[in-house]
Order: structure tokens, then C-alpha cells, then sequence
């Protein structure tokens, strides 16, 4: 899941400085028709390990996410584990972390996608992480490594970058906000997708607000790494009911070491709330392999809590999807592309403002009070939260 693509973000980096240069410058959810998806992701390098995965899982999922660098990389590969996923009844969607000039066949792919697997193919996972990158990178190392280069768009960069490091770069959220959202909007991989009105799915842990505004249809918020299972739920689900989209989860990584997971019971809790929430996928990631498991890093506690899940919850008629929903609302600045993960978390390219210890405040206050039943959004003129929800509290309020 912390994989960085190397070719992939030195061209997003290389795009977003030059429009950061130019601008500094010069100064619903979806229907509750639609049907909800539960399964597991396949990181492993084979057909075999996938069709042993798809068997393990086919009677209590009903999506297979391939998942797999390599696998992504080879036609033969890809079409062999999709034909068998989609015979076992398994719905698709296939992860490409760009669409890569070296594999010419990715592109027309998507067409014998359509066909090939018609309503069964719900998408492609595309690219990974793009606002944890943006949050976590190391800036000021990349910049110090592009001075290096010669060449006439560093040359103009180059007194940018050096405020940057310097810390002298003025705060100018809105231009930043831009960047991110146009370096997405205009990602030729992303626009190929659109032009097939093939769904675009992205898994992140950070400013899910501007993933769905730069394009993508639909966010997987990242339930892991200790952090705060509802504030994902607020921010997210947030995002995609003021801006009509789907919204998912992804269960990932408690520890950065084996066994990775957190436990059964936990991951069946996660799954619940999302799913009480109104997710409209979930899913385990299921990465790496670790010691002799065939299955990737899932273990038989946590394939019992997804059958207890499927049998409890998804094939309970009494068990109603998306019946929590939220009541209170907390508007955020406009463009504040906050990490929110703690009171010293960097906003786009800076660190904590003076107005961050007042949010964090008033979030953990909000998020006590109301639990899963708080979104969390930004003001946003074409995105009025009026009349959308019960209570609204704006990030200056004192409560």
C-alpha cells in the first residue's frame, strides 16, 4: 500500500511545481439501489496463487480486486484471472498504477474489458495514494534533487524551490489545491478511463475531498495504520455525499511488520461501521505474503471474519446498508488540505497553521459527541452544505 511510483510522481511533481510556479507568480453518495460489494485484494505475482485466493473466497465475496504490480504488467496474466474470477461469480475491478508505454496492450485493454466481462468489470484501480504522497512526501528532498538537473523549467523553478526549503514559500492554499486537483484532472490515464465511462477507483489516506474533485469516481478510505476509523468515515463518506459519488473502505495495515493485520474480531467491527455507514465497498488488503501462507498476509481469522461478515451482515435481510447516517456536519476551510491525522499533520506542502489547533479541537470535540453520524467537509461554493444536514458547525465555532 506505501508503494511510491517512481515515473508516475516525478511526472505529477514535475507538472504540479510548473503550475505552482505560474500561480505563485502571478500572485451523494450514490443510489440506495446500487448494490454493495465485499471482498479481498490480490497482491501475489501468479495465476495460480490468484485462482487458490478466488476459491478460498468465492462463496462468501462478491468482488475480487486484482491488485498486483506485476500481474498488471502481463495480458495473459490479467485475462486468465478475470475469466476465472468472473466464472466463480465474482465481480472485477483490476489495479494498474499507470498505464505504462512499455505494455501497449493496457490501453486497448479496456475495451475488451467492456466487452469481455460486461457489467461484472466494475472498474480499474488506478494510481495509489496520490494524497498520502502529497502529505507525506519528502518535498524538500525532491526539489533538492530536481535543482540538480539542468534544464530551462528548473531554471525557472528554481527560485520556488528555494523559498520552499528555505521555508519562505508563501501559504497559498488555494493555489496548492489547484495543483493537486489539475495534476489529477489532467492525468492522461485518468481521462482514457472517462472517455470509456469505465469507473475509477483510488484507495487513500488523505484529502479524499480533493481525490473526488481532481476526478477520481470513487475513494477506498484506508482503515488502518491506528488511526481513527470514524474520522476516515467523516471525511470521506463527507466528500462523496456533497459531491455525489460512492465512497469505500479498504482495510489495511495495523503494524508495519508481520502479522500486518489487525485481529478477526477487529477487522469484522471495521467492516460493520463501514458498512453501517454506507460504504459501498469493502475490502481486505491482502499484502504481503508472510511465512508459508499461500493466501498473501489474510490468515484463517481474518477469512472467518469475512465469511461472518458475508452471513451476518450482507445476507442478513434484517441488516439494513447505510442506516447510520450523519445527522451533524463540520465544515472546514475552503482548500485546507489538511493530513488531520494530528495537531502537527502538513497541509499540502506546509506545516500546521495557527487555525490548526482550533480544528483539531473542535473536531475531537465533534467526533465524541456524534461518532459516525459526523461528516467532515470544506466550504465550497459549488458544494453548500445548507440544508443538508441536521446541525452544522463551521471550523470557528466554539462549542
Amino acid at each position: 500500500m506505501k508503494r511510491v511510483f517512481a515515473f508516475s510522481l516525478t511526472l505529477l511533481l514535475l507538472t504540479s511545481i510548473a503550475v505552482f510556479v505560474i500561480q505563485h507568480n502571478s500572485s451523494n453518495l450514490g443510489k440506495e439501489e446500487d448494490p454493495f460489494y465485499i471482498g479481498v485484494t490480490f497482491c501475489g505475482n501468479t495465476t495460480a496463487e490468484a485462482t487458490m485466493l478466488i476459491d478460498r473466497v468465492k462463496t462468501y465475496t462478491n468482488l475480487f480486486v486484482l491488485q498486483s504490480g506485476p500481474i498488471s504488467k502481463n495480458e495473459t496474466a490479467v485475462n486468465e484471472i478475470c475469466d476465472y474470477a468472473v466464472a466463480s461469480g465474482l465481480h472485477i475491478i483490476v489495479y494498474f498504477g499507470w498505464f505504462d508505454p512499455d505494455y501497449p496492450w493496457q490501453i486497448p485493454w479496456l475495451n475488451f474489458a467492456k466487452q469481455q466481462w460486461a457489467d461484472r468489470f466494475l472498474g480499474v484501480y488506478y494510481y495509489d495514494e496520490p494524497g498520502g504522497i502529497q502529505i507525506d512526501l519528502d518535498w524538500a528532498h525532491w526539489f533538492n534533487r530536481l535543482m540538480l538537473l539542468n534544464s530551462t523549467l528548473l531554471q525557472t523553478l528554481a527560485p520556488v524551490i528555494e523559498e520552499y526549503i528555505n521555508g519562505t514559500l508563501p501559504r497559498d492554499y488555494a493555489a496548492a489545491a489547484n495543483i493537486y486537483i489539475d495534476a489529477i484532472r489532467n492525468d492522461p490515464g485518468l481521462e482514457e478511463l472517462k472517455i470509456r465511462e469505465i469507473t475509477s477507483f483510488v484507495s487513500d489516506y488523505a484529502l479524499y475531498w480533493f481525490d473526488y474533485l481532481g476526478g477520481f469516481d470513487v475513494v477506498f478510505a484506508q482503515f488502518g495504520w491506528n488511526g481513527s476509523i470514524v474520522q476516515d468515515i467523516a471525511l470521506v463518506r463527507g466528500a462523496a455525499r456533497m459531491q455525489n459519488r460512492n465512497w469505500g473502505a479498504i482495510i489495511t495495515w495495523k503494524y508495519e511488520g508481520p502479522p500486518y493485520l489487525d485481529t478477526g474480531d477487529e477487522i469484522y467491527r471495521q467492516m460493520s461501521l463501514a458498512y453501517e455507514a454506507g460504504a459501498r465497498y469493502i475490502m481486505i488488503f491482502n499484502y504481503p505474503q508472510i511465512n508459508d501462507n499461500p493466501y498473501g498476509v489474510m490468515s484463517d481469522e481474518h477469512f472467518e471474519a469475512l465469511e461472518r461478515f458475508w452471513t451476518d451482515i450482507v445476507k442478513n435481510q434484517d441488516a439494513v446498508h447505510a442506516s447510520v447516517k450523519a445527522e451533524a456536519v463540520l465544515v472546514l476551510p475552503g482548500n485546507y488540505g489538511w493530513g488531520m491525522r494530528h495537531p502537527n499533520d502538513r497541509i499540502w506542502f506546509w506545516g500546521p497553521d495557527e487555525r490548526s489547533p482550533q480544528i483539531w479541537e473542535l473536531s475531537r470535540k465533534l467526533l465524541s459527541q456524534y461518532g459516525h453520524q459526523l461528516d467532515i467537509v470544506y466550504e465550497d461554493m459549488e458544494f453548500p452544505v445548507t440544508n443538508q444536514y441536521d446541525e452544522i458547525y463551521y471550523w470557528n465555532d466554539s462549542i
